[in-house]
């Protein structure tokens, strides 16, 4: 059905009795979004599978038609975690950022209903985002292309998509990681329904499967390839179909398909996701590649040659099979009556469960059918979906209110805590029969809970228990399921229904105490090795109530340390203790060590730091890992009396890092750029993105007068969509090139050809030699200048294997008495990522004006 309605005037709308269920009266009524949202699926068994690499991947426009719009099944596959990506809200990196993506993408998929489905298991799993990638070769070596295919064809078996549509095109112009699910999700056409592709699959249940249509992205008129841009145009190169997605406003979401996408995109916020569209003519252009039948020049919509709904399956359907044709169009006309229902809740209630009644019988009937296997297997797979639906119609229709709210959310091996379900009925009829229980791990013990009941409109039931947590229990993973839900189960018309309900908030099983050590890493100068170092131990209570706890480190070979405690008394779970260590580094440094922290508890011991990640637009989560100081050692000469300011972005903590290896750094904020007199400092050093800081762009003139009265400046690296203008805040224009997959350098050892080797940057205080560029992290550098004024001087070349070198990676002029540098390599990750030669290199480039 053809729900949308050009946006003519909003005061007077008429429509088309056909537009709507009970269309009729539909301008009459308020449209209900919740419910349409789960009433919808019912009006088609298709489905739609969109492939992505990273979250975010996911063409958000696209997924939004298919599902709010035609109510498709439709999923989200997405392989990595976002691991190597950037953090535009806080300081996580690495498994750190990878979680926030990873719940970023769970609001957003669920904004625009679609299933989820992420191929990276674990924070150790092989598919992680090690960072930007030009192959889709060197993607599938480091992710391990077995492994990764292997899961893949394994979801498309479970899912069973009927269209597929990966979100990038396999060219140069893309990220490795996106042209390699490319490649894999092209080859899953023949595979996927190949049984002798991965044959332990049917061992498992899972019967291979045929995708009948995959689509890719149409190129652009140019021929370059089809970013996550919208095409603002119709009838592109290759283009077979053509959805428009941005200029007709969905009655019911009131809003375009477009601009409910990027509802979606702006819960991606630490990728800093999410545009305001207007309603404009947005297309989708897709060309079909692969297809179980004739491919045509051009098609009418992206279903054709698809079984819509049952109807068309009972349609097409042989003699021999004919047996189930009735009980198909009976299941139809079933669902179509729950559909004609809306908005009305308490009508579908009704309804929807009398078409469980309908579906139940239908799938009884199919199984002791004699129809071709394939067949049946079908049947009864989009029939068990439709009863998936059916229960979600049902959840919503009966307007049943439950919360699941656990007492003691933080738990321990061996403790306990109180959990209580609670339903209200806020619907019009009775809910019979209801029963309220709870699903924990099997090994788990829980206490029984209520006795079913028939809940009248207005009534509430609360069902109390006891959870203990098992010694044997498993600890908390991210990316794990909840660990307590509730369950629901009740029945109308004498049809069951249930569903889980989430607690009201993240249940978590930790160590008795977590273990943070600050600092997280330890730099030693060889040059001037401290007697002693000091590590702070934060210990922060789990256990529901008192402990007493042990602290203690484990050091390289020869070193010792005292503590400020040795014995640790908490009176209540969630106290923190600090404990300091003065350690003594033996006579022998390793260039490598490590420190770390134990913890004993009734004679168990812990080696687990436990952060928590907290943000508002996403559920609270933690972050467990060792509790490790990583430690490098490695000669740093530091010019005597260098001062440095460090304006800090919020993006990275090099001015922490420098100042642990005994540096002399002040972070600035605007008041005092504004206001201080900023000739004390030798050197101001920006932190990357530095002028997405609210207020900064209005003190570059403070900062270009600091450099033309003899001041030293070192900007790192802006994004084209920062606040960062090249014309105005540096003192002679720069260009930040575009679009960024073009210019930067990825083989973080890439060949570096220095210019001018005797040029001060490269010796003054430390003379940098080849090993300084070796064994960096991630990468080189991103987001290279591709345009510079001539007072600027180049100083480095480098590039990728076969690509041509980029010059712009320091740029640095004199401006009056001072001078000016801006420089795109990622020093955050080598400093932070603990490179001796990134210290070394950076530390030069901000002592310069000391060599004069």
């Amino acid at each position: 059905m053809n729900r949308r309605v050009i946006l003519v005037l909003l005061s007077v709308i008429f429509l088309f009795p056909l537009l709507m269920p009970n269309a009729a009266n539909s301008y009459a009524v308020e449209h209900d979004p919740e419910l349409w949202k789960v009433v919808n699926p019912l009006n088609t068994t298709t489905s739609f599978l969109n492939t992505g690499a990273h979250p975010d991947d996911e063409r958000s426009n696209l997924l939004a038609y298919m599902s709010l719009g035609k109510g498709v099944r439709t999923g989200s596959l997405i392989a990595n975690r976002g691991e190597g990506g950037q953090n535009q809200i806080g300081l996580e990196l690495g498994n750190g950022l990878g979680i926030i993506r990873s719940e970023e993408l769970i609001e957003a998929s669920a904004v625009t209903n679609v299933d989820l489905i992420i191929l990276s298991e674990n924070l150790s799993d092989p598919i992680y985002d090690f960072g930007f990638s030009k192959s889709p070769d060197e993607t599938l070596e480091e992710w391990g292309e077995e492994v990764v295919y292997e899961r893949l064809i394994r979801k498309i078996r479970e899912y069973r998509p009927e269209i597929v549509f990966p979100s990038f095109l396999n060219v140069d112009s893309q990220h490795g990681h996106h042209r390699a699910i490319n490649v894999l999700t092209l080859n899953a056409f023949e595979d996927a329904a190949n049984p002798e592709i991965f044959p332990e699959h049917k061992e498992e249940g899972l019967t291979p499967w045929q995708i009948k249509k995959m689509y890719l992205p149409a190129q652009t008129v140019s021929g370059a390839s089809w970013q996550v841009s919208n095409n603002y145009q119709q009838g592109v190169a290759g283009q077979t179909v053509s959805i428009e997605v941005g200029n007709e406003i969905d009655e019911v979401y009131g809003k375009t398909y477009a601009q409910l996408g990027e509802d979606s995109r702006y819960l991606h916020k630490s990728q800093g996701m999410g545009r305001d569209l207007p309603v404009q003519p947005i297309y989708v252009n897709l060309e079909l590649v692969k297809s179980i039948s004739e491919i045509p020049g051009e098609e009418d919509t992206i279903f054709d040659g698809l079984d819509f709904n049952f109807e068309d399956t009972a349609k097409r359907l042989t003699k021999k099979d004919n047996q189930v044709r009735g009980s198909l169009l009976k299941v139809q006309k079933a669902l179509d009556k729950v559909v004609n229902q809306y908005p009305s809740r308490a009508g579908t209630f009704v309804e929807s469960h009398k078409a469980l009644a309908e579906v139940s019988k239908t799938i009884n009937h199919v199984e002791k059918s004699r129809i071709d296997s394939r067949l049946k297997d079908d049947l009864l797979f989009k029939l068990q979906v439709k009863k998936d639906q059916l229960n979600k119609v049902s959840q919503v229709a009966s307007e049943l209110a439950v919360t699941v709210e656990v007492e003691n959310p933080t738990l321990t091996k061996g403790g306990e805590t109180a959990v209580q379900i609670t339903a209200s009925n806020n619907g019009d009829k009775t809910i019979q029969d209801i029963i309220l229980e709870l699903n924990t791990p099997e090994s788990w013990h829980v206490s029984d809970g209520g006795e079913k009941k028939n809940l009248k409109p207005g009534e509430q039931v609360s069902a109390s228990f006891t959870v203990e947590v098992p010694e044997n229990a498993a600890y908390f993973h991210p990316y794990e399921k909840s660990t307590i839900t509730g369950q629901v189960t009740y029945k109308q018309q004498k049809e069951s229904a249930s569903f889980n309900v989430q607690p009201n908030t993240t249940v978590a099983v930790l160590p008795d105490v977590s273990v943070d050590l600050h600092p997280d890493q330890i730099a030693i100068n060889q040059l001037d090795v401290p007697e002693t170092v000091e590590v702070e131990m934060m210990l922060t209570n789990y256990v529901n109530g008192p402990s007493e706890a042990i602290p203690s480190l484990e050091l390289p070979l020869g070193w010792s340390a005292t503590s400020s405690q040795e014995v640790v008394n908490f009176e209540e779970q969630g106290e923190i203790q600090n404990v300091t260590f003065t350690v003594t580094p033996g006579n022998a440094i390793p260039e490598a060590f490590d420190v770390t922290g134990v913890v004993e508890v009734d004679n168990e011991s812990f080696r687990t730091t436990v952060q928590p990640i907290t943000y508002n637009h996403i559920r609270d989560q933690y972050y467990p890992y060792e509790a490790v100081s990583k430690g490098i050692s490695f000669e740093l000469t530091i010019p005597e009396g260098l001062k440095v300011g460090y304006i800090d972005s919020g993006f990275d903590q090099i001015a922490d890092y420098l100042k642990e290896i005994g540096m002399d750094i002040t972070k600035l904020s605007n008041e005092e750029i504004a206001s201080e007199d900023l000739s004390q400092y030798d050197s101001i050093v920006l932190g990357i993105r530095a002028y997405r800081k609210e207020g900064l762009p209005e003190l570059s003139d403070k900062l270009k007068e600091y450099v033309e009265q003899g001041g030293h400046v070192v900007a790192q690296y802006h994004t084209p969509n920062d606040s960062f203008n090249g014309d105005v805040h540096p003192p002679y224009p720069i260009t930040i090139g575009t679009p960024s997959i073009r210019w930067r350098v990825t083989d973080q050892n890439a060949e570096i050809t220095v210019q001018n080797p005797e040029h001060p940057l490269f010796n003054y205080p430390n003379e940098i030699e080849t090993a300084d560029w070796t064994n960096w992290v991630q990468e080189r550098a991103l987001y290279f200048p591709s345009a510079w004024d001539d007072q600027y001087e180049t100083f480095i070349s480098m590039a990728d294997p076969g690509e041509e070198p980029f010059t712009s990676g320091i740029l640095m002029a004199e401006y009056g008495e001072g001078t000016y540098m801006y420089t795109n390599l990622v020093w955050y990750r080598q400093i932070q990522g603990q490179v001796s030669g990134g210290y070394r290199i950076f530390t030069n480039l901000i002592s310069y004006p000391l060599q004069k």
